[in-house]
């Protein structure tokens, strides 16, 4: 039986995760695309975080904070991938009661931190190019630690609204979540309990940082902007746009994904679209965000030869 009990509280043991189809050739097809896609998740975004560590001349805020991000991705990208490819060989997938609380925290904890950390990221571009004499003092390691933490306090708080509402939420009757983890949505949709109150509290935690980092890239980058826009010098116009590139096409990817689920109305599309850019926003991006900064970085290129090139000739 997928539930017991009476429906006076809390009855599921687990849920089903009904994943991406049912289509067992299409099963087959999509474990193996996503398989690759994550070794190559995980030793992309391993690869730049001991790159960046052992190379001197990455050793600077932009990079601290892109180590990070590569970590973040990692662990993102784990809290929903091995599940999702099991549920690939198996009839049916079952995720017990606390582990699908486990994987909503850490998609929640994981997905706020990369808006944080793409914040600060568009922050750093702003001081280099708004203000680069006070650039030292404004990114020390001090101020880049603070805003460390900053990020990781508001992770966990708004990991901690998800978590905590979910084991506020009672589940007496069906408990099969039309998706490949447990998001919130799908789960409050099987609730039998009054969901008003835990469904209002990780959506305003989630808008409100949402909100926050969007403001301080949007408002980064109009500043860069109007400053590149005064440059006079059309080659000063180009290396400091260049800087911007890859994180630009970062940010774009990511939050252009968070908005498609979590901010335009459902209506606008079904379940199974909202399934799609899901795998889009927890299995693709994470993967792409290391080849991003690998082709359109000219100092992690440069930092990758220099350290090949010490490798072959040692």
């Amino acid at each position: 039986m997928d539930s017991l009990g009476d429906g006076n509280h809390t009855d599921v043991k687990g849920f089903i995760l009904l994943g991406l189809t049912a289509d067992p050739i299409l099963r087959v097809i999509l474990f193996m695309i996503i398989l690759c896609i994550y070794l190559v998740t995980v030793s992309g975004n391993l690869s730049t975080i001991i790159l960046i560590r052992i190379s001197s001349q990455l050793h600077h805020p932009m990079y601290f904070f892109l180590s990070h991000l590569a970590f973040a991705d990692i662990c993102f990208s784990s809290s929903v991938t091995p599940n999702m490819l099991v549920n690939f060989l198996v009839e049916r997938n079952t995720i017990s009661y606390h582990g699908c609380g486990i994987q909503l925290g850490s998609v929640a904890l994981f997905g706020t931190f990369e808006c944080f950390l793409l914040a600060a990221m568009a922050y750093d571009r702003f001081v280099a190019i708004y203000n680069p004499l006070f650039y030292s003092t404004k990114m020390s390691t001090g101020v880049c630690v603070q805003i460390l933490i900053l990020a990781y306090v508001s992770s966990f708080l708004n990991a901690s609204s998800f978590t905590i509402c979910f084991y506020l939420l009672l589940f007496c009757g069906p408990n099969r979540v039309n998706h490949f983890f447990c998001d919130f949505a799908p789960l409050v949709e099987l609730s039998c309990s009054d969901s008003s109150i835990p469904s209002v509290v990780p959506t305003f935690t989630a808008g409100f940082n949402i909100l926050f980092t969007v403001f301080v890239i949007v408002t980064s980058y109009i500043y860069i902007l109007i400053t590149i826009l005064k440059m006079r010098s059309n080659r000063g116009r180009r290396k400091a746009f260049s800087t911007c590139t890859a994180h630009l096409t970062a940010v774009t990817l990511y939050f252009g994904t968070l908005i498609f689920v979590y901010v335009m109305p459902k209506s606008t599309f079904s379940t199974d679209q909202n399934k799609v850019v899901s795998v889009f926003y927890t299995v693709v991006i994470p993967m792409l965000n290391p080849i991003i900064y690998s082709l359109k970085n000219n100092e992690i290129k440069g930092a990758l030869k220099r350290e090949l090139g010490r490798k072959i000739l040692s």
